[in-house]
């Protein structure tokens, strides 16, 4: 009896949910979750956001109630604030621990990448892009 490749969609899923489920643990002695994590390097990246840009760009992680309540948990823990209606902006305070938590967020994605080559990982990404282009792409419905 032949055995079934797993389908790709299925451990997909599972290396998401993994990957959520142990940063939330890495970054729960912050106040974060994963998603919280996310509006904060985009608040960082931009030096300044507005909430509606943090839906557009971050709605391919998750839906619109959980990016607001990343952006409330972000402003109720004082890492952002906000300068103006609908703005978020990283407070002082904000940044200093913003660095702390990447140190634990770098240990994180080498434990997450312990035992795959530099040209496994490549390749997995590689693949990973090629497959969104040929579902996403040009003339795709």
């Amino acid at each position: 009896m032949q055995h079934k490749p797993t389908p790709i969609g299925f451990l997909l899923n599972r290396t998401d949910k993994a990957l959520t489920r142990a940063l939330d643990g890495t970054l729960g002695e912050f106040g974060l979750t994963r998603v919280a994590w996310q509006v904060l390097n985009m608040v960082k990246k931009e030096g300044g956001i507005t909430d509606a840009e943090v839906l557009k760009i971050l709605s391919v992680n998750a839906d619109a109630p959980t990016l607001t309540a990343a952006i409330e948990t972000t402003l109720t823990g004082g890492w952002t604030t906000r300068p103006a209606a609908g703005q978020l902006a990283l407070t002082p305070d904000g940044a200093t621990r913003l660095a702390e938590v990447a140190e634990h967020v770098t240990a994180f994605r080498t434990r997450s990448v312990d035992g795959i080559t530099p040209e496994e990982y490549g390749t997995v990404i590689r693949v990973l892009e090629r497959m969104i282009q040929n579902l996403d792409g040009p003339g795709r419905p």
